[in-house]
C-alpha cells in the first residue's frame, strides 16, 4: 500500500531542523518528501501541521531489566515512539548462557529488537562469581552467524581486558574482528581515567554507557570514544558539557535500564524532554536518539525520513514538551492517542525448565548470624550511596554480643548470598558469604529478598531482623524467583518473576502494580535512595566501583580482590 501523509512539519536529520513537507510511504519505506502532492496514494492522512520525526532508537538497554519478556517489552515502548532497540541479553545469559540469548532472540515482536553479544558472562570471572552460564569464543562465533546480532556487548572486565591478548575477552574481541569486523564492540568503565582509559581503548573498546561526569565526557569524547547518555548521566553540568562543545556527532541518548513500573510513565522520549529542559536545543537532542545511534550501529536504513529508509516516525502534537500524537512502525499505526489501536504480539515462548532454575537450600537462623569469640570486631562496611550504583568502603568497629556480631544495634544491615546454581555449594555458611551494608539503609525491622542481582543473579537477602530474613528467602526459593519484602514475619509486598529468577510473563500492567509496591515497601522500611531497587540489585555487580558481593564474598571491585568481613589482626577493647 502507498499513502500519503500531508502538512507535516519533517525533521530533515542532514539540517537538524524542520520543514513543511509531504511524505509519501511506499509499502513499509519512505519514498518521497515534497512540497506538492504530484503522486496518487491509495490513503491519506492529513496531519494538520503536528511534527514528523523518525522513530527512536535505543541502542543500550536491557529488556531483563524491565523484568519482562519481549512481547510485553514490544507493546510497552511503541507507545513510547521507540521503534528500534539493541538489548543486550547478559542477564538471562548469566543465568542461562547461550541457550537463553536464542531464546530471546527467537521472540519475534513488532518492535525491532536487535541483540548484542553478551561478552562478559560472568562480569568477571568463575573465580569470584558463581553464575549458571558462561559465554566463550565458540558460543560468540556462534552468534555473529546471527543477522540480528548488531554488536558485542558491553565488556566490563577491565583488569582482564588489559591483562594480555590471551585474557578470554581479548579473544572475544579477536574472533568479533575476524568474523565481522566492523563490529562495534560496547564498553562499561565508569572512573576509568588517563593511561588505564586509554588501555581500554587501545583494546578496541571504543563506547560507554556508564555514569559521565563533564570531566570524563570530554576526555572520553577526545579519545574517540563514542558515549550514550544515560538518565543517571543528565544532569545541568553534563548536558552543558555536550552543548557547549557541539558534541552531538559522538554520542547517543540511552535507557539501559527502565524497569516495569517505570516504563508505563515513558522510556527514551522522557530522556529527549529531560535534555531540553536541561538546555540541549530539541533538534538536536532528536539526532541523538535516532541518527547517531543508527549510524553507531551501522543501521542504514533507519534513523532518518528519507527516501528507502523505514518508515518508523512519530507525529508530535508539540515539540517542546515532546506529546505524542501517534506512532508508526513500518508505515502501519502502532499507537494513537485518541484511538484505541491494539499491538498484536505473539505470546513470548520459554523452555519449560526456565520456569524452575532457582536450586538453593533453605536458610536458617544461625545463617544470618556472625560467630565471634572477641568483644569487639573490625569490619569492612559496604556503604550505599543515595544518589548512583557505586559504594563506599568503610571500616567500623561492631560489637560482639552473646557470641556474635551486633550489627543491628550498630544500625547496620546483613546482605547475605546464596549460590543457586548447585555449582560450588557456596552459601551463607562461609563468612565470606555475608557483609554489611552502611548506615541508615534499612533502620525499620525487615528484610528484602531477591533474585534480580546484577549480573550473576544468585539469592540475595538484606535485613536487620533474622526471622524475616528466613522467610523472605524461603519464599523466593517457594516461588522461583522475584522481589519481596518481609516486616513482622509477614509478606508486605512481593513480585514474582518466574522466568530464571529474573523476569515475569504475566502482563506488564499487573507485574508495574507488584513492583511498585515493592518499591514502597522498600522505602518504608527506611532504604534511602533515588531508585532503591536498582541500588539493592547492584550491590552484587563486581564490576561496579567499589565493594560489590558475590558468592565468593566482598570484591574490591578496582582490584578485583576478596575483602575479609573481619580483620582477624583486630585487638580487643576493653
Amino acid at each position: 500500500m502507498n499513502q500519503l501523509i500531508k502538512n507535516v512539519q519533517v525533521y530533515n536529520t542532514f539540517t537538524q531542523s524542520f520543514e513543511k513537507k509531504n511524505v509519501y510511504i511506499q509499502e513499509d519505506k519512505f519514498y518521497y518528501i515534497c512540497d506538492d502532492e504530484p503522486l496518487e496514494s491509495q490513503k491519506v492522512i492529513d496531519g494538520q501541521g503536528k511534527y514528523m520525526i523518525p522513530g527512536l532508537i535505543d541502542i543500550h538497554m536491557h529488556i531483563e531489566s524491565s523484568m519482562t519478556v519481549p512481547g510485553e517489552f514490544s507493546k510497552a515502548v511503541l507507545p513510547h515512539g521507540v521503534t528500534t532497540v539493541v538489548a543486550d541479553p547478559h542477564e538471562i545469559a548469566n543465568v542461562f548462557g547461550i541457550r537463553g540469548i536464542e531464546t530471546m532472540i527467537s521472540n519475534d515482536t513488532t518492535l525491532d529488537i536487535f541483540y548484542g553479544i553478551p561478552s562478559s558472562v560472568p562480569s568477571t570471572n568463575e573465580h569470584l562469581e558463581t553464575t549458571g552460564g558462561k559465554i566463550d569464543v565458540d558460543d560468540v562465533k556462534q552468534l555473529l552467524e546471527n543477522p540480528r546480532i548488531l554488536c558485542l556487548g558491553e565488556v566490563m572486565n577491565f583488569k582482564d581486558l588489559i591483562g594480555g591478548q590471551n585474557t578470554l575477552i581479548n579473544q572475544i574481541i579477536q574472533a568479533c574482528h575476524e568474523k565481522r569486523w566492523q563490529l562495534p564492540i560496547e564498553g562499561h568503565c565508569p572512573k576509568i581515567t588517563g593511561l588505564d582509559l586509554a588501555r581500554y581503548i587501545y583494546q578496541g573498546v571504543d563506547a560507554d554507557h556508564t555514569q559521565q561526569t563533564p570531566e570524563s565526557i570530554v576526555e572520553k569524547i577526545k579519545n574517540g570514544m563514542f558515549l550514550e547518555i544515560q538518565r543517571k548521566s543528565m544532569n545541568a553540568d553534563t548536558i552543558r558539557t555536550l552543548v557547549e562543545h557541539q558534541f552531538y556527532e559522538y554520542f547517543a541518548l540511552v535507557t539501559d535500564d527502565v524497569m516495569a513500573d517505570q516504563l508505563e510513565q515513558g522510556h527514551l522520549n522522557l530522556l529527549i524532554k529531560l535534555a531540553y529542559d536541561l538546555g540541549m536545543p530539541i533538534e538536536k537532542a532528536i539526532y541523538c536518539a535516532t541518527y547517531t545511534p543508527a549510524r553507531r550501529m551501522h543501521m542504514i536504513d533507519r534513523g532518518c525520513i528519507a527516501p528507502g529508509k523505514i518508515a518508523d516516525f512519530i507525529l508530535l502534537d508539540d515539540l517542546y514538551s515532546f506529546s505524542i500524537d501517534s506512532v508508526y512502525k513500518k508505515g502501519q499505526c502502532v499507537y494513537h492517542q485518541t484511538k484505541q489501536i491494539e499491538i498484536q504480539e505473539q505470546q513470548s515462548q520459554f523452555p519449560q525448565e526456565f520456569y524452575h532454575s532457582l536450586y538453593a537450600r533453605q536458610a536458617k537462623n544461625e545463617d544470618f548470624m556472625i560467630p565471634s569469640s572477641k568483644k569487639e570486631v573490625l569490619c569492612h562496611v559496604m556503604e550505599v550511596q543515595p544518589h548512583s550504583t557505586f559504594t563506599k568502603h568503610l571500616q567500623m568497629k561492631l560489637p560482639v554480643k552473646d557470641g556474635y556480631v551486633d550489627y543491628q544495634s550498630a544500625g547496620l544491615c546483613l546482605l547475605t548470598i546464596f549460590e543457586r546454581y548447585q555449582k560450588n555449594g557456596h552459601d551463607c555458611a562461609s563468612v565470606f558469604d555475608a557483609f554489611f551494608c552502611g548506615r541508615e539503609r534499612i533502620s525499620i525491622q525487615g528484610a528484602v529478598a531477591t533474585s534480580w542481582a546484577h549480573d550473576h543473579h544468585n539469592i540475595m537477602i538484606l535485613g536487620n531482623n533474622i526471622e524475616d530474613m528466613v522467610i523472605a528467602q524461603h519464599q523466593l526459593l517457594q516461588q522461583q524467583g522475584g522481589y519481596l519484602v518481609v516486616q513482622k514475619q509477614k509478606i508486605q509486598a512481593n513480585t514474582v518473576l518466574n522466568i530464571g529468577g529474573i523476569v515475569s510473563d504475566q502482563p506488564l500492567k499487573e507485574l508495574a502494580q507488584d513492583l511498585r509496591q515493592v518499591r514502597k515497601a522498600m522505602e518504608d522500611l527506611g532504604y534511602v535512595h533515588d531508585n532503591v531497587i536498582m541500588s539493592l540489585s547492584t550491590l552484587s555487580l563486581p564490576v561496579s566501583p567499589e565493594l560489590k558481593v558475590t558468592d565468593y564474598g566482598m570484591l574490591d571491585t578496582y582490584h578485583q580482590t576478596i575483602v575479609p568481613l573481619m580483620e582477624d589482626s583486630y585487638e580487643n577493647i576493653d
